[in-house]
């Protein structure tokens, strides 16, 4: 069995003289406790020095993604593929899996490897024969710096713990003038309070105190280089009105002293904005050009670094910064924030009230492609944060104005129709139930059909009561017309039943004659209900028919 085993300095190959010893790891480390003991059971066969730091470094990096590199591969090829049934014991499997592909040769990966790795390592010094100790321990530190500047991908610009840093001092710094000019006001006030209302800007304020000192020396004194003409008035003429209190010189002196700090610590802040705007452009363009360097700034400092920030979503960068409200929010079971940190960009200031959300939601959406692009890109520009600030602005006036369309990507909602529901009734047929053999489909048909054939005999009825109702008026002279018409539509009325069942008694005779020419077998029961439906319906037709006519009579009459 062989045994690679990989150092700073190169790959070392051991030869296992005993391999009973490989099985038995429980107290293999008592094995290796001297020197003498461990050359007992491994011998160094082979040391492939690397040439350089890059060899090393290229050897290091292969062995890391589980590749087998070329110094490699020609110090196996020389001292294992002779004996093809040896085995080789390696620490990686990864890196096993990839000699077993090249070199067709059987690796062994397992927790007994790593405890013989572990002894090995124990008494390498002893094991490596003609490898100094200072030249193994400046290879290693060599090879840690080199490996580590390959993984970060190390530039002096891409180092966002200078961002960091230099964004909290900011932040300190603000909160420090703040104290220091609320001190001065409140310290001044006394002697001339009239000069806070007037001077609302605070470095203006504390340049004014640090020129006049007293306000005596107001009327005398020539602020043009720090105010307008207007306030310069404004200015002189409330110091000859003042109610403010008398103040020693040693006070006026303390507080000119303060004004120096104050100034002294106002244009360092400003030296530091630029700085970390220059920063920031080298580190991060397109998101600076998006939300501005500061909140940028602000946005990476939050995160950690701006590796951390890239790997955000865009909905945590949108409510970055506002997490105390996001988790209140959820626990009330209220509206959660639609926005933190991302408040104080440009593009959400500028956006009225109602699509500060919108806006602010569009805006985070752009802001996490550009930190990735700036986190992960090579030769980064700023020319994907110019085109989506633009397209951002077009959004933001086209929301302002009222014209909001659906963004690229989104499906438009599918119309709603409405739906007529047609309730469909069915009726049941009787004739349809018959359980004879004898009645076929056509009679059936014929039944339903002499079934729902009342009307002819309405116009029967019609038209023997049209030819009844002009005799009278024949026979009688013009002047009985009235009378006559009148006792008939007393008759109509009076005897309905008695002129419809003689009817009825002819057209039942004649419907049965032809019932019985059409089928001799047909049930008297069907009959009797034909019979029934017809007595039914006649009587009604007849007294329409009726007084129809008395209707027509009476109009003539008029």
């Amino acid at each position: 069995m062989f045994i690679l085993y990989e150092t700073p300095a190169g790959y070392a190959i051991f030869k296992l003289l005993d391999d009973n010893k490989f099985k038995e790891i429980d107290n293999l480390y008592l094995e290796f406790e001297t020197p003498e003991k461990a050359n007992k059971i491994v011998k160094l066969k082979h040391f492939e020095k690397f040439a350089d730091t890059t060899e090393a470094l290229s050897a290091a990096t292969a062995a890391v993604e589980g590749k087998l590199s070329k110094s490699l591969k020609k110090a196996l090829k020389k001292l294992v593929v002779d004996d093809v049934q040896n085995q080789l014991l390696v620490a990686d499997a990864k890196l096993g899996n990839a000699i077993k592909e090249k070199l067709s040769l059987q690796c062994v990966a397992n927790t007994s490897v790593q405890e013989l790795m572990r002894c090995i390592r124990s008494q390498s010094e002893s094991l490596l024969s003609g490898l100094p100790k200072k030249e193994m321990t400046a290879m290693s530190l060599g090879l840690a710096h080199s490996l580590s500047r390959y993984k970060l991908k190390f530039s002096p610009d891409k180092i966002d713990t200078m961002i960091v840093q230099a964004q909290s001092l900011l932040d300190d710094l603000d909160k420090e003038l703040n104290n220091y000019m609320m001190r001065v006001r409140e310290w001044y006030g006394w002697h001339f309070p009239e000069l806070g209302k007037i001077l609302t800007d605070n470095i203006a304020y504390v340049k004014v105190i640090k020129l006049v000192g007293m306000r005596e020396n107001i009327a005398d004194t020539d602020l043009s280089d720090i105010l307008m003409d207007e306030l310069e008035q404004k200015v002189k003429e409330a110091a000859e009105i003042s109610m403010g209190t008398e103040i020693s010189e040693e006070d006026i002196t303390n507080i000119q002293s303060l004004c120096d700090e104050i100034i002294s610590i106002n244009e360092y802040r400003s030296h530091l904005s630029d700085y970390l705007k220059a920063r920031m452009m080298a580190m991060a363009p397109n998101l600076t050009v998006l939300v501005g360097e500061t909140v940028g700034a602000r946005l990476i400092a939050h995160s950690g670094s701006l590796v951390n920030l890239a790997k955000h979503p865009a909905s945590t960068l949108q409510i970055l910064g506002s997490e105390k409200a996001l988790f209140r929010a959820l626990k009330t079971k209220k509206d959660t924030p639609k926005y933190g940190l991302i408040y104080h960009a440009s593009l959400v200031g500028s956006a009225s009230i109602k699509n500060k959300g919108r806006i602010s939601r569009s805006l985070a959406a752009k802001a996490s492609l550009a930190t990735r692009v700036d986190a992960f890109g090579d030769d980064v520009t700023m020319q994907l944060g110019i085109d989506h600030r633009a397209k951002l602005e077009t959004r933001l006036r086209m929301l302002e104005e009222g014209n909001s369309t659906r963004l690229s990507g989104v499906k438009a909602k599918a119309k709603l129709q409405k739906f007529h529901a047609v309730s469909e009734v069915k009726t049941f047929k009787v004739a349809t139930d018959s359980t004879l053999p004898s009645t076929s489909s056509k009679k059936l048909k014929a039944n339903e059909e002499s079934a729902n054939a009342p009307s002819p005999k309405k116009k029967k009825v019609q038209d023997h009561d049209m030819e009844e109702a002009p005799e009278p008026e024949v026979e009688e002279g013009s002047k009985k017309k009235k009378k006559k018409k009148d006792s008939l539509v007393e008759e109509v009325t009076e005897e309905p039943a008695a002129s419809a069942e003689p009817e009825m008694g002819e057209g039942s005779a004649k419907k049965k004659k032809k019932k019985k020419t059409k089928s001799e077998s047909e049930q008297p029961a069907e009959e009797e209900s034909m019979m029934m439906d017809e007595s039914v319906e006649m009587p009604g037709s007849a007294k329409k028919s009726k007084k129809s006519k008395s209707k027509k009579a009476t109009e003539e009459d008029e």
